[in-house]
């Protein structure tokens, strides 16, 4: 039987010799042109792949929308339904949608990989308000939408670029809320002009219309008697089974072999990862029985295969008809689940049946184990009815258990039983007695990320008359996912609590049970924390039902008052109902609720240049709306040549091995693989090369033997891409260690066996000064202090990949998503032996590289450039999302030791630093890093300063540059160094950095090669403008005030100043004027999001434009800026160290200087015959007059290359210290662009850039195994910031700092220096650390007092914070309140 369903109104079917396992997005990017949806991780966790799901229903005539992750929705699913991608909104030819149109409006935008999936994300947003929409219709222009909703609508998608900030505002801009002055820049309206006309305009009723030949196919197939036909029309044979009730499923798993897999969304392979091949599915959602929803007056029966997001929707409004308040706070609870696209299709059952049977971390079957839910499940022909409970504690099930659905019992008080009574203390009826609270600690405030620790808790509550306290009766309290089979009831606790007054006394023998009744299983992280959370979350429910914490007629109307879960967010909604002061205890959230806004209030101050026009202006970034609208080309999004073959790589899972054989898994032939390439494919006269820099070469396979975990071994080359996964995933490789040293896998062992690249001398930085004379002039003295820094993934949303075609003659076309084609075209040329000229390499554009498009980038083109030279057809590679992580590295690990001398007033004497290096098995650009370090470092004055840098050889994989490579840390561990001098003095931390900010005079001094003049050294007076403009002693005095009053939660404020030397790189530019007069522009650098192509766009018109002293000529529209080909523009070089787009731009400038100067003559002669010439007529001319209408420049910046940036920032947060949860409070940024080329473009440079910084410093932990391989490999173990986790109020102003006369047009560089300035997010949260210490100090023992200083991990992740305010604090304070009692 033939599955049918629409792509943006066009009708595709599916039949039986379809691959069954084939996922929406395969088909789209395979059998369709529509390329808009990416495959950023496969896991349903990065949005990147977002589609609009449209359903009819033909009875009621209505159609309903929902967003789903097309990653894993499989397209045989989809009988009948309408699929929206980006491309049916709108396009650039026949109309962009007012979606596509403010995304690029708003400079929301910059690499676009991920744009189309926050497009479809809004757009299903705003259907999904339209389809529920009642009353009038909203203001024209708006939508639906509470700017809140707005901001939620992409809560699940990733972003690495922007810093999400644009995004939002985009999507605020839909909400009929919204007050449009307070949106940021835009190309809209300037700043006091907004107005909703200006807007695109929107329309309600433009989004996912259902076509009306897929409407009538579903009226015509309702009137078939399908009851006979079913089972003959599926076919015996057929691949894909949809059962229509349970017997019929019974039959078809009657002949289950090992190849079938059941399903409902298949949601679940985004979490399981299955290198498996299925002959047939059976599609679970047809069976009636699993998707009925029956209600009655003890509870809500509902189908196991109905989705999570109409589970939140049945509760909402049963919760709204009973009064109960537990439905409600289940739906809360649940809207943290995953992301909203992936609850849309995803089934209550479905993950239910997981946790059961995978041991999958769920957080609903922890909150229905408290709310008492009970399932009912079919065993063959026996139906059962069980609790919850017990379901969990079955043997895990197999096909022929199947659950049928969930009964969630009411919780209001007629429906619990009392033996107590329901009277208050006042002894008339309450209004309810129950108390039911749910909680998670994750990472992202809104969902989209795994709990540490989940837990529920039901109780009945009860009054003492004689004494006044509260009973706790009928509880239920259960806790998951902190490392355990599944989610369990406290039953030891309960029976503890359960008939005796609660007291404080009481919770602390609780607390004592419940530790020894969570304990993760062995292996499990972070595991005292998860432990001490479970104890947290009881304290936080049970506190408030003290004696004495409680007013006392509202006593058991706690239920509605008390925050509903936990993750350390500070907005809880005041209530009358409790003490405030005691209700902080229970304000432990775990997201923000429904109606709170994600980002309160955001400014952007820039100053608009108009000297060098159309350069100055913000225009919108280059190919913004082509990237919303799908339209944007990136590698793997050209189609597939004919005879495509796909490759994948097979990499080591051992630091240090001998490689004997490589052998693909037997069980695997009907995968149609077609070679295994290795390095003994290698040509004759080639090489085994993978990368080449000018500190030499790495190998592209480890053969014969491997170095690391993670390096490449050989490449599977099979039809199509999944075979080509799951051939190299199975792939047996057969290991020795023996005659092996064993591997090195830290800093230390390194050091213990001098393990150690060589850095050239004339790299590292010149000593400042005497250290030992600096010392002896000291006060104070720190010796042998130590910092250690950790790893970071680049995590570009489009991972490494290459499509590689061979041509005539033995020539190779590789279209490769790098930084640097002319240094993959060397590689490849030398690994196949051929010369440059047979190799082209092409890039377009790259979504996404920070630096791990650069060496990281060529093995990928190599290997897949080799494998089709080999096999002469051509190949395409495309790393899935472990694989990328697990390969490519990331930023530098490091140890510093650091010894310091400084006076009593702060002032520092002398700084020795000794700097060791992680670079990994090879040396790739590791040798340029300690440079990096110790320029960065050098931002403050150290009096005399010495260092000795080391770059470490380990059996880990290669380090490479990543954004700000080394810098970051440098910076980082002048800020930790000056902490601990303010510590040492017990003085405040900014006095100390003001102290040693350097002058004109030291500046010279520690940066001699980048002179600066007073007036260019604007460090100073950013300092004291964001002093100001922050308001900074007052927000500390404010943060002291709260900090003593607040006993749960703490707040920090920090300011850090940046010092960043940047070097300019020589950089082609050409330009070509075209017959028409159109301008076509080339040039060296690389595309990357970083907005180089609109810049030299700005360029390009503003150096043509000299023709025209009044500047008459508008020359934008008319240039194209197009890919960098190798064998086109020679000498392209590297995108990298944020320079290449002004660098590009003077080749440009002096292209069109010398084209002017030959138009010029010519364009004078016209005048003096006819007056104006316009531009058309000039080119006109020139072609006849044989004037060479194409220029090329080399740009060679000369010695002064190199400049200082300038930045600050100031960010205040609030730790909670119930769960070590940090929330961004504000963060205020001023950074010196010079004249910016592009205020928009550089705008977007610096809050991404902070933003990927939050990421290192705050969440993104790297983590690797015991033989080096990474583990945090994908997006459910690797947690880059989300639009919910940046700073609350988020300003940043670019500071114009006028004429600089050795610059490009006066500019300054914007890619990579302000991501240090996210070290004031991290210096903030020690400060608030530091104050809960303090706090702990005062009320504590002299004995148990903690040590003023202490170093703060990076990155400064939820058990990190918690475990430095103490991961006993809520026992601490028990114990302090029974011993005064």
């Amino acid at each position: 039987m033939a599955v049918v369903f629409a792509v943006n109104g066009e009708r595709f079917e599916l039949r039986d010799g379809d691959d069954p396992g084939a996922t929406l997005l395969d088909f789209l990017r395979s059998r369709t042109r529509f390329t808009g949806p990416k495959l950023g991780c496969g896991e349903g966790g990065c949005g990147a792949c977002v589609v609009l799901l449209s359903t009819y229903d033909a009875a009621a005539d209505e159609v309903s929308h929902a967003a789903a992750a097309s990653c894993l929705t499989l397209a045989h699913g989809l009988h009948h339904r309408a699929v929206t991608t980006t491309e049916g909104l709108g396009n650039s030819r026949d109309g962009l949608h007012a979606v596509h149109e403010r995304l690029a409006g708003f400079h929301a935008s910059q690499c676009g990989f991920c744009t189309p999936g926050m497009c479809m994300s809004l757009a299903a947003a705003l259907a999904g308000a339209e389809g529920k929409g009642t009353g009038p219709p909203p203001r024209e222009g708006f939508s639906r939408l509470t700017s809140a909703e707005a901001e939620r609508a992409v809560a699940g998608n990733l972003c690495r670029c922007t810093g999400y900030r644009p995004i939002a505002d985009a999507c605020k801009s839909f909400a009929a809320d919204v007050d449009l002055e307070d949106l940021g820049l835009n190309s809209f309206w300037k700043k006091g002009d907004a107005h909703v006309s200006k807007l695109p305009p929107y329309k309600e009723g433009s989004i996912g219309a259902f076509p009306e030949f897929l409407k009538a196919e579903i009226r015509a197939s309702l009137k078939i008697d399908r009851s006979a036909s079913d089972m003959a029309m599926d076919g015996s044979e057929s691949s894909w089974h949809r059962p229509r009730s349970v017997d019929e499923y019974y039959k078809l798993i009657a002949s289950d072999g090992s190849g079938t897999k059941v399903v409902a969304a298949n949601t679940s392979s985004g979490v399981y990862r299955e290198a498996e091949l299925y002959d047939r599915y059976i599609d679970l959602r047809d069976i009636p029985e699993l998707n009925s929803v029956c209600k009655d007056t003890d509870g809500v029966h509902i189908g196991a295969a109905t989705s999570i997001s109409r589970v939140i929707e049945i509760l909402r409004r049963e919760g709204d008809d009973c009064k109960d308040v537990v439905f409600d706070k289940i739906a809360n609870h649940m809207e943290k689940v995953a992301s909203h696209f992936v609850r849309n299709t995803a089934s209550l059952g479905g993950n239910l049946v997981m946790a059961q049977r995978d041991e999958f971390p769920s957080d609903i079957a922890t909150i229905l184990l408290a709310a008492g839910s009970s399932v009912c499940i079919q065993v063959s022909s026996e139906k059962l009815n069980v609790t919850l409970d017990e379901f969990l504690e079955m043997p895990p099930c197999d096909n022929k258990t199947l659950l049928l659905s969930i009964f969630i019992p009411h919780c209001t008080p007629d429906t619990v039983s009392s033996s107590a009574g329901t009277v208050n203390m006042a002894g008339d009826k309450t209004e309810s007695s129950l108390l039911f609270e749910t909680y998670r600690a994750a990472p992202r405030p809104l969902g989209n990320a795994v709990a540490y620790l989940n837990s529920a808790f039901f109780a009945q509550v009860s009054s003492d008359g004689s004494s006044g306290s509260l009973i706790l009766e009928n509880l239920r309290l259960a806790f998951g996912a902190y490392g355990t089979q599944h989610a369990i009831r406290a039953t030891e606790v309960e029976k503890c609590l359960v008939g005796k007054p609660v007291s404080a006394s009481l919770i602390v023998e609780a607390c004592k049970v419940l530790k020894k009744t969570i304990v993760p299983k062995e292996g499990t992280t972070h595991s005292a924390y998860k432990s001490s959370l479970a104890v947290a979350f009881l304290f936080s429910f049970l506190y408030p039902a003290t004696k004495g914490n409680v007013k006392p007629a509202r006593a058991v109307r706690l239920n509605g008052d008390v925050a509903s879960d936990t993750n350390g967010n500070p907005n809880c909604p005041h209530s009358g109902k409790i003490d405030v002061s005691l209700k902080e205890a229970n304000c432990v959230k775990s997201g923000l609720s429904s109606d709170d806004y994600v980002l309160e209030s955001c400014k952007q101050i820039v100053e608009i240049s108009k000297d060098y026009l159309p350069v100055g202006i913000p225009t919108k970034k280059v190919g913004a709306e082509l990237q919303a609208s799908g339209e944007a080309v990136y590698v793997d999004d050209i189609p597939s040549p004919e005879d495509c073959l796909y490759g994948a790589f097979i990499y080591s899972t051992k630091p240090i091995a001998h490689v004997n054989s490589i052998e693909l898994d037997p069980s695997l032939e009907q995968l149609k693989t077609v070679a295994v390439i290795t390095v003994k494919d290698i040509p004759k006269g080639g090489g085994n090369v993978g990368a080449n820099t000018i500190f030499g070469p790495e190998s592209l396979f480890g053969d014969p033997l491997t170095q690391c975990a993670g390096e490449p071994l050989g490449i599977v080359v099979a039809e199509t891409r999944n075979f080509a996964n799951i051939a190299a995933k199975r792939a047996v490789v057969n290991y020795s260690t023996e005659t092996l040293d064993t591997p090195i896998l830290s800093i230390e062992e390194a050091i213990g066996r001098s393990s150690y690249f060589e850095t050239p001398p004339f790299l590292l930085p010149q000593k400042i000064g005497d250290f030992s004379k600096g010392v002896d002039e000291a006060d104070q003295k720190i010796y042998s202090a130590e910092v250690k820094l950790s790893s970071q993934h680049y995590f570009y949303m489009e991972t490494q990949t290459a499509l590689a075609i061979p041509d005539e003659d033995n020539c190779m076309v590789v279209y490769s998503s790098s930084q640097c084609p002319e240094a993959a075209q060397t590689n490849i040329a030398k690994c196949l032996g051929l010369p440059c000229h047979n190799v082209r390499v092409i890039t377009r554009r790259v979504g996404g590289g920070f630096g791990g498009k650069a060496v990281r980038s060529l093995p990928v083109a190599t290997a897949c450039a080799l494998a089709a030279f080999k096999l002469r057809r051509p190949v395409r590679m495309y790393l899935d999302r472990k694989t990328d992580m697990i390969m490519t590295g990331g930023r530098h690990p490091m140890k510093i030791c650091y010894s310091i001398g400084f006076k009593t007033d702060g002032k520092i004497t002398a700084l020795h630093v000794d700097l060791f290096i992680n670079a990994g098995m090879t040396m790739d650009v590791s040798p340029i890093i300690p440079h990096n370090f110790i320029e960065a470092l050098k931002k403050y004055n150290w009096g005399a300063f010495s260092y000795d840098a080391k770059i470490c050889k380990t059996n880990f994989s290669t380090r490479s540059a990543m954004r700000g490579p080394g810098e970051v840390q440098g910076s980082y561990v002048a800020e930790a160094i000056i902490e601990h001098v303010a510590t040492a003095l017990s003085a405040d931390a900014k006095s100390v950095r003001q102290r040693n900010v350097h002058t004109v005079e030291s500046l010279a001094l520690f940066h001699s090669e980048c002179m600066e003049d007073a007036l260019g050294y604007t460090l100073p007076s950013i300092c004291n403008q964001l002093t100001a403009s922050a308001n900074y002693q007052h927000r500390l005095e404010m943060i002291q005030a709260f900090n003593k009053s607040s006993q749960w939660k703490k707040r920090g404020l920090s300011f850090v100043p940046i010092v960043h030397k940047v070097s300019s790189r020589p950089t082609p530019g050409k330009v070509s004027i075209l017959n028409d007069g159109s301008i076509v522009v080339e040039v060296g650098g690389i595309e990357i999001g970083q907005g180089l192509w609109t810049k030299v766009k700005q360029m390009a018109a503003f150096g043509l434009g000299q023709l025209w002293a009044d500047q008459s000529e508008d020359l934008l529209e008319r240039v194209r800026v197009i890919q960098a080909d190798t064998l086109s523009v020679v000498q392209g070089g590297w995108t990298t160290g944020s320079t290449t787009s002004e660098c590009s731009c003077e080749a440009v400038r002096r292209a069109c200087g010398i084209m002017v100067d030959r138009l010029k003559p010519l364009k004078e002669q016209l005048q003096e015959k006819q007056g104006r010439v316009s531009w058309d007529e000039l080119i006109s001319q020139a072609k006849m007059a044989d004037v060479n209408l194409s220029a090329r420049e080399y740009y060679i910046p000369g010695a002064s290359g190199s400049y200082l940036n300038y930045g600050a920032a100031a960010s205040e947060v609030e730790i909670d210290l119930l769960t070590g949860a940090t929330t961004i409070l504000r963060s205020d940024l001023i950074y010196d662009c010079g004249q910016s080329l592009n205020p928009a473009v550089d705008l977007g440079q610096v809050e991404g850039a902070f933003v990927q910084g939050i990421g290192y410093f705050m969440s993104e932990e790297y983590v690797t195994n015991s033989d080096g391989l990474v583990i945090s490999d994908g997006t459910w173990t690797y947690k880059i910031p989300t639009v919910d986790t940046i700073p609350r109020q988020f300003n940043v102003e670019l500071l114009n700092s006028g004429f600089h006369k050795k610059r490009v047009l006066s500019s300054k560089a914007s890619g990579e220096p302000p991501l240090l300035l996210a070290t004031s997010v991290h210096c903030a949260t020690r400060n608030a650390i530091a104050a809960a210490r303090n706090k702990i100090n005062c009320s504590g023992s002299g004995s148990s007092s903690l040590p003023s200083f202490f170093e703060l991990e990076v990155p400064a992740i939820m058990p990190v914070v918690k475990e430095l305010c103490g991961l006993d604090n809520v026992e601490k304070y028990l114990e302090t309140l029974v011993g005064s009692k």
